[in-house]
């Protein structure tokens, strides 16, 4: 039974900041949202309300960054980046302020539509120099991103899981590295965030089917450590699958091809995730599977690398987890 977390990151980043007081909390009128409404009241000296306007927010938090000050700005993922973007680049990025972005709802884990998931920020960021980025998938990675995010000398922005999040590890985030979560030698899977847990869930139907499975997990997108992927790229006979929460360009999927390419191997990639396309809105469970990001896509994509059939279906996968609507550990339906 996977231990669920309420909230991980509001304990989290309270700790932290209370360690640290050059940290500054931001908030972009998302507080309760972004589960810092109780550092908010606890600690007013330490917190800023920067209203509805992203754009003097990124400019306000590279002003501290130059003050000698770490801002964390909170707010969702889509916020920091599609209304924000000159900010971002010319006040942080560009001087490389010591800013943490903390953005949350990263891709389908929210159903508030397009306007609310962030499907493209890893592409964008990856893109702009000097930005660095990191995405949590589990409790214990939400637990340690303030201290990973706030070790790195630049900006970062981070993909931040909300609300009841499994606990999937033990150990915290170490920057740079990866996750080594089985090594097996048929096929290579990479995934990131939410769809680790997907893969996890596909993992003893896929042993049972004979499929020897070397699962690594990301935490660290940028920088990115090509060398170590490459040393679990050959230790695979048939290549290699990207699941990620995502569109398939400028994401994990990129990050894998651009490694292939640039080191010369011939290994076959299969890139699962959003296909140049937008998401609608509905429950977490719902869109993975509709879009294809779930563990039952991820079986069926072994199967056309491989050239077989497994014969899983998804009685054969491990429950899949249901988060409630409304709940208290969420302050709406999103």
């Amino acid at each position: 039974m996977v231990e669920m977390v309420t909230r991980p990151y509001a304990s989290a980043f309270e700790k932290y900041a209370l360690a640290n007081k050059d940290v500054i909390c931001m908030s972009a009128d998302l507080t309760s949202s972004c589960e810092i409404d109780g550092f908010r009241d606890r600690h007013p000296e330490q917190f800023m309300s920067m209203g509805m306007a992203e754009q003097n927010m990124m400019s306000f938090a590279g002003g501290l960054g130059l003050a000698g000050y770490r801002p964390f700005i909170h707010t969702f993922g889509v916020f920091t980046y599609r209304r924000p973007y000159d900010q971002l680049m010319a006040s942080i990025a560009y001087p490389r302020r010591k800013v943490r972005i903390m953005g949350f709802l990263p891709g389908v884990t929210t159903p508030g539509g397009m306007t609310h998931q962030a499907i493209e920020d890893i592409a964008i960021m990856r893109a702009m120099p000097n930005m660095s980025i990191l995405e949590t998938g589990d409790a214990t990675e939400v637990e340690s991103l303030c201290e990973a995010a706030d070790s790195i000398d630049g900006p970062v922005y981070c993909r931040v899981l909300r609300g009841s999040v499994p606990r999937l590890f033990d150990t915290p985030i170490k920057v740079g590295e990866m996750r080594e979560l089985s090594a097996g030698d048929d096929v290579l899977v990479v995934t990131a965030g939410i769809t680790t847990e997907e893969a996890l869930r596909a993992k003893a139907a896929l042993a049972g089917a004979g499929v020897s499975i070397r699962h690594l997990h990301l935490h660290t997108l940028k920088p990115f450590d090509s060398k170590r992927l490459l040393d679990h790229l050959q230790s695979v006979k048939h290549g290699v699958i990207t699941l990620e929460n995502h569109v398939i360009n400028g994401g994990i999927g990129s990050l894998v091809a651009e490694t292939i390419a640039e080191a010369g191997i011939e290994k076959k990639l299969v890139r699962l995730g959003l296909q140049d396309t937008y998401a609608h809105g509905g429950s977490r469970p719902y869109l993975m599977r509709y879009y294809g990001l779930d563990a039952l896509a991820l079986v069926r994509g072994i199967e056309g690398l491989m050239n077989i059939e497994t014969n899983i279906d998804a009685d054969d996968l491990d429950a899949v987890r249901v988060d409630a609507v409304h709940s208290s550990a969420k302050a709406e339906a999103l």
